[in-house]
């Protein structure tokens, strides 16, 4: 993916009109008044699904942080109570590297996420939320970004 496209993807929510964009954005502003600031580290590598003959999505995966968790879940709580349906698989934390679109030659890229499956990125500062409206395009997924609400 470019680099201006990577994101933590805390919900993903579809193709939503005017009126459900202003309710995700009174949710997100509620939401992040009650959390500061704080880092999140970046360690390990992998990638979706788990049969490496087949992968879809490449990754760097996060140290398991409280306040990242408990962001994540009063958020997807908060849109349960939209209409949005609940995600029925755990989160899983991640910056997507890449995305496969043919799974011939990979063999050497999965080799290295193997080896650098516990390896540590450095951290980075969490401080705002943000809703993409994300287009798909040939070159792959351009985001626009519609609304960013603020940490304390």
């Amino acid at each position: 993916v470019k680099e201006q496209g990577m994101h933590l993807t805390l919900k993903f929510l579809g193709e939503i009109d005017e009126a459900r964009v202003f309710q995700v954005k009174k949710l997100m502003e509620e939401t992040t008044a009650s959390f500061k600031t704080f880092s999140l580290k970046l360690r390990g590598t992998g990638f979706f699904p788990p049969n490496p003959k087949y992968p879809r999505v490449l990754w760097i995966g996060t140290v398991s942080e409280a306040t990242l968790l408990e962001l994540q879940e009063r958020l997807e709580s908060g849109l349960e109570g939209l209409g949005f349906a609940r995600e029925n698989r755990p989160f899983h934390p991640h910056l997507t590297l890449g995305r496969v679109k043919n799974p011939s030659g990979l063999r050497d890229v999965i080799t290295e996420l193997e080896k650098a499956k516990e390896a540590e990125f450095g951290e980075m500062s969490v401080a705002r939320i943000t809703l993409f409206q994300s287009t798909l395009k040939p070159t792959g997924a351009e985001y626009t970004v519609l609304y960013e609400s603020p940490l304390l």
